[in-house]
């Protein structure tokens, strides 16, 4: 017995090739000319309904039309993460060579959850997991870590990590301590594992939008008196608003001393531990028991890509380790690592291989200098707005990020004005689709928000922009 020729969902060889030769030409094509291309797609659901909304056709369709009417709508109808004027949220500059090692991956279709399905995938990520605990000062033959979709999943199992090796099955009574700037995917996680909100202490920052140290002390004593079980901390390392670093030495010596877990959630700026001034800042992220870093962020991989790292690999294992009888086959030795041991996905795709792939190709070295030069660019934003009578910095440039709004000296405007009008420059530069930059609130006040991660954007692209949130300042 056999399926019919059309339901074996195959095409000849010399299909695939011209096939697959097409969007490679289209991909290469994409990375060689986006800087002529607008960064921001702008669209409403009506439009998208309009232009999508189908049943699911019966028959088929030639492929080379598929993917024209691709190319020609659905692409289009993204905003370009990589482009060197994508200067919100946390752009995604991404690299070629980690864009053919996923097609590589997806199209081998390589299961990367346990050792018996793909040795030289479990491998690679073993390696590739020990070149980054070398980076960040853990141990290499006790520590340990898994690659996960992104922070959020990344902290997610960093917490019930957490959670398993300091509370055990009755967390009834825990507590942990996350500061007002930390990113929202803890919130979630906590939430996600059972927590009720009066277990979660969101600690104030400082003027410099730090952890409040005393604050931190206090919340912990108060707990303690009244009976509740303190747990973790969480620290960033690289706030999403500021890209502020949280005093990891003083934090390191809390935990340390009250029998906390060190948790840093470094899924922004843990990649600048490859640049010298990084290195710096991030001073005591070595201390913590588990650390989040998004290699899709600042290691400059594609989508999804994070990674999570602990001091003791078998903290994962001891947290995460099932043994249904399906699998009672492919347990393997203990040197022989079974991912989906180690986190919560069973069915894992092959994400070592673009991280494999771009270091090898380009080198440590390529990539330490790309980390320190989007900390000089964002420094050099800093000096040409502080130059400026009509700009004002709200958050100094810290690990290429920068806070600042549009304040005329000569205008003396009220707050809501000034308020009123950065939203509109954010507004009208977005519909303009040559740059994405949006607003966010520090200190109530609305500012503009440059993060600068892409390796590709020179500070003519910046000046370029501030000088287009301007002309639309009048």
């Amino acid at each position: 017995m056999e399926s019919k020729p059309e339901a074996r969902l195959e095409l000849s060889e010399q299909e695939m090739l011209d096939y697959g030769h097409r969007i490679v030409d289209l991909i290469a094509g994409h990375h060689a000319t986006q800087r002529t291309k607008n960064p921001v797609a702008v669209a409403t659901r009506k439009e998208m309904d309009t232009l999508f909304s189908e049943e699911a056709p019966e028959n088929p369709t030639d492929a080379h039309k598929v993917l024209d009417f691709v190319m020609e709508q659905v692409i289009p109808g993204t905003n370009l993460l990589s482009h060197p004027k994508f200067f919100s949220f946390v752009p995604g500059p991404s690299n070629y060579i980690s864009a053919m090692a996923d097609t590589l991956a997806t199209g081998f279709n390589v299961f990367s959850g346990g050792w018996a399905a793909a040795p030289s995938a479990a491998e690679l990520e073993i390696v590739t997991m020990n070149w980054l605990l070398k980076m960040f000062g853990f141990p290499q033959k006790k520590g340990g870590g898994i690659f996960t979709s992104g922070g959020s999943m990344a902290n997610l199992t960093a917490l019930v990590t957490a959670r398993n090796i300091k509370c055990g099955e009755d967390f009834s009574k825990a507590t942990i301590y996350l500061s007002d700037q930390a990113h929202s995917s803890n919130i979630k996680a906590i939430r996600v594992m059972g927590f009720r909100k009066e277990q979660i202490r969101i600690i104030p920052t400082d003027m410099e939008f730090k952890f409040g140290i005393n604050k931190l002390k206090n919340a912990i004593n108060r707990d303690r008196l009244e009976g509740l079980e303190p747990f973790c901390i969480l620290a960033s390392a690289g706030t999403t608003n500021t890209g502020t670093v949280d005093p990891l030495v003083e934090i390191g010596e809390i935990c340390k001393k009250e029998k906390l877990w060190f948790h840093v959630d470094g899924a922004y700026g843990g990649a600048a531990i490859l640049g010298k001034d990084g290195k710096k800042l991030l001073k005591g992220i070595d201390k913590a028991d588990s650390i989040t870093v998004d290699p899709h962020k600042w290691f400059y991989q594609p989508y999804e890509m994070g990674c999570l790292l602990v001091r003791n690999h078998r903290w994962l294992s001891g947290t995460f380790t099932e043994k249904p009888e399906y699998l009672r086959d492919v347990e393997g030795n203990e040197s022989e690592i079974n991912f989906f041991d180690h986190g919560i996905q069973l069915t894992r795709r092959f994400r070592a291989l673009k991280f494999y792939m771009s270091i090898k190709t380009f080198g440590l070295k390529a990539f330490r200098e790309a980390v320190q030069y989007n900390i000089d660019l964002a420094e050099a934003t800093d000096a040409y707005l502080r130059k400026s009578r009509t700009w004002e910095v709200v958050s100094p440039a810290t690990l290429a990020i920068i806070n600042f709004r549009y304040n005329p000296i000569a205008k003396n405007l009220s707050e809501k004005e000034l308020d009123q009008l950065n939203a509109k420059i954010s507004e009208q530069v977005v519909n303009s689709r040559q740059a994405m930059l949006v607003t966010t609130i520090l200190n109530g006040m609305i500012v503009l928000r440059m993060c600068l991660i892409n390796p590709r954007t020179t500070l003519k692209d910046v000046t370029d922009t501030i000088e287009l949130c301007e002309s639309f300042a009048d």
